[in-house]
């Protein structure tokens, strides 16, 4: 027998006869991409136990993987045989320019190879590994695409359908990556193509997979001018406000509008999520809503929506009166007893333990009822204790038989007012409709939130209810986010994750600590994050509420790694903070910067050093500028200053954080210039202090440093 290769215009694969991957080379860098000396068979099947008379007397009765041991080639299919079983596989190859397509067809049973006194299906596969391959280690690793690379070669493993199971195992130099296909998701016609190019070939090569597969569009989105842009974020967006929206954007530069889905429809919590029903504020329903999107787009911003497409409301006419059958239930049980409306214990057949005991998850769907337990036995009889009839105002049945099967909602953790739709169910189907037929009015962007509500296996359903709704939505979005992503999503999720508020006591240090960590990481997958919903404090609200160099260093770290952030408006605190215009106009000048694509790659790799704070600033000449600054301190927290160097002196950039007043400033007159504006002097005879000013002077740095560290407000 002789070995099988499998090639394209970029990667030699060698199969041995035996099954043992031998070789993977990148041709342009002419790299070998295994590991060394690692016998790893390129594929391999899961039995749940030995069917086989004698297999199964002769090895132990567990959940069994199976390594191929031979690998032929007919045409374009490998023919796969095992060890120790007689199964065989059809793995059909595609050989194109930019990738190599695997898909699993088929099992070859041989006669006899389960015994005909056997009444059953063959083969008792669980899981069929089509391929496998040791991938050794290069200086990145993308865990959500299965992807690593170096510059002179990149190797992905990627799913080309959604129910494609994609992971990687690390090992001591080198990582198998593999893709499976898993009984009761898609066993036969599962899906996966290897891609092997140096790295700036890579993204060329998914595009075309992309195309080829007619997924969405990951590479397209991820190359857009609109993928860097920071979005302003409402709740509470009307036809009445929206012009008083439109107008703190555009102040602070937003190019997008990102709109909760709370702006339109009646909400309570989570509650009401699902019904989709309009809010009084619009009367004409969707008429109003094109309006509203009419004015943002007119204004020269693209609109998005943001809502949790997989959580149903505990209030919505999905649950009550009679509460749907396809929400998710996390756990089974069969009534052992009848069970009837003055009960008040549930008696099982299977043991309890384990069972949810927070106090607004113990919930059980009965028929169309739903009820409510306080406690449970772990030894016989089982039974549900303290069980309360009708919760959530759902009808309380007479009767219900022994034999029927009940479940434990899958209410969500995040707030308990909400339950996760069944995936293997047409439910998110339905929910898609409703969310398609208001996106399709005019919105262009879309953030996935709740996207962790799922079945298990979350790295299957997380990314496939997002693709349930995605495939609705006409035109496609410019881009999506979501609060949680898994392999498949990288096609439609273009930019990851934003992450959760963070008051402005903590904000530096907690952008340091997680977007600021995970934005390197993400490059790793060709991709950017989200650095974060970003709320809005007035001072009082917060010690000191949300200050300008807050504002700067967050988004100056976004930046530097090409990534936008969220930041969440409010108009009660844009009314009463008094440095709001400064703030804002920090906002635009980072947005127009990003628009521009201004920043060089060396200014990008100092904004990544978090330790050292920047300033962009307005020149004399109208031109941005960055600058290194470094905080002031003064016992006086009303006071913030910053220092920084030019070519022409040494400057302060200082205000007020909570209102204003006059600046006590140890120096003499003739030694400074103040200005309001870089290259604008104004008179210093007094030192106002409330927006955001600047001193200058040509003294030593130190001396203005002191200065301002003694500074009094007068």
């Amino acid at each position: 027998m002789k070995d099988v290769i499998i090639e394209n215009e970029q990667l030699k694969l060698t199969i041995g006869a035996d099954g043992i991957t031998k070789s993977l080379i990148c041709k342009a860098s002419n790299e070998e991409c295994l590991a060394a000396g690692e016998e790893i068979a390129i594929f391999s099947v899961t039995h749940t136990r030995p069917f086989n008379n004698e297999v199964k007397l002769a090895h132990p009765n567990k959940k069994t993987t199976y390594q191929a041991n031979s690998v032929t080639r007919e045409g374009d299919k490998l023919i796969v045989g095992f060890e120790v079983i007689l199964d065989q596989a059809i793995i059909e190859i595609k050989e194109t320019p930019a990738y190599i397509a695997f898909t699993f067809v088929d099992f070859i049973i041989p006669p006899g190879a389960y015994g005909d006194y056997l009444r059953m299906t063959p083969p008792p596969a669980a899981e069929m590994r089509f391929l496998q391959l040791p991938i050794r280690n290069r200086a990145n690793f993308g865990e959500w695409m299965n992807v690593s690379w170096d510059e002179k070669a990149a190797v992905n493993v990627m799913a080309t359908i959604p129910f494609t199971r994609i992971d990687s195992e690390r090992r001591k130099g080198y990582r198998v990556m593999y893709a499976d296909a898993v009984k009761g998701i898609k066993l036969k016609g599962a899906s996966a193509a290897l891609t092997v190019s140096t790295a700036d070939k890579f993204l060329d090569n998914i595009a075309q997979l992309e195309e080829d597969f007619n997924l969405p569009r990951g590479v397209e989105s991820r190359r857009s001018d609109f993928i860097n842009a920071s979005y302003y974020w409402s709740g509470n967006v009307t036809p009445a406000n929206v012009d008083e929206h439109i107008g703190y954007a555009k102040m602070g530069g937003f190019r997008m509008m990102l709109m909760y889905y709370t702006c339109f429809f009646k909400e309570h919590g989570y509650g009401l999520n699902g019904n989709y029903d309009y809010r009084d504020d619009y009367p004409n329903g969707k008429a109003d809503l094109k309006i509203v999107l009419d004015k943002i787009k007119a204004a020269g911003i693209t609109p998005g929506v943001h809502f949790l497409q997989t959580h149903i409301g505990l209030s919505s006419r999905y649950v009550t009166p009679v509460t749907d059958h396809r929400l998710g239930v996390t756990t089974l049980f069969t009534l052992a007893k009848p069970f009837n409306k003055d009960d008040d214990v549930i008696y099982t057949e299977q043991n309890l333990e384990g069972s949810v005991m927070d106090d607004k998850c113990r919930v059980l769907r009965v028929g169309g009822e739903l009820v409510t337990y306080k406690g449970y036995t772990t030894e016989p009889p089982y039974c549900f204790t303290g069980i309360e009839h009708g919760a959530y105002k759902t009808n309380v049945g007479d009767s219900y038989p022994a034999g029927l099967v009940i479940g434990i909602m899958d209410i969500s953790e995040f707030g308990a007012s909400s339950t996760y739709i069944d995936q293997n169910s047409d439910l998110q189907d339905e929910i898609a409709d409703k969310i398609a037929d208001f996106f399709n009015v005019g919105f262009r962007f879309v953030y996935f939130d709740g996207s962790e509500g799922a079945n298990i296996p979350y790295e299957i359903y997380v990314p496939l209810a997002q693709y349930r709704v995605y495939k609705k939505l006409s035109p496609a979005p410019l881009f999506t986010e979501g609060a949680a992503k898994a392999h498949f999503s990288w096609h439609f999720l273009s930019g990851g994750n934003a992450f959760d508020v963070f008051g402005p006591e903590i904000f530096k240090e907690k952008i340091k600590e997680f977007p600021c960590e995970e934005a390197p990481r993400m490059r790793q997958d060709f991709t950017r994050l989200n650095f974060g919903w970003w709320g809005y404090w007035a001072p009082g609200a917060s010690p000191v509420g949300t200050q300008p160099d807050m504002l700067e260093f967050g988004t100056s770290r976004a930046a530097a790694w090409d990534c936008p952030v969220a930041f969440m408006e409010n108009r009660d605190a844009f009314a009463k903070h008094p440095r709001n215009a400064d703030n804002l106009e920090v906002m635009r000048r980072w947005e127009e910067v990003r628009a521009l694509k201004w920043l060089t790659n060396a200014q990008k790799e100092s904004l990544q050093n978090l330790e050292q704070e920047h300033i962009l600033l307005i020149n004399e000449n109208g031109g941005y500028e960055l600058a290194a600054y470094d905080e002031i301190s003064n016992a006086d927290k009303n006071i913030r200053a910053f220092a920084f160097e030019r070519n022409d002196g040494n400057y302060v950039v200082y205000w007020h954080a909570t209102g204003s007043g006059n600046l006590e400033l140890n120096l003499d007159s003739k030694d400074f210039v103040l200005m309001e504006q870089l290259g604008k002097p104004i008179d210093n005879s007094t030192v106002p202090i409330c927006n955001r000013r600047y001193v200058k002077t040509n003294l030593p740095k130190a001396k203005l440093i002191e200065a301002f560290e003694n500074a009094k407000i007068i």
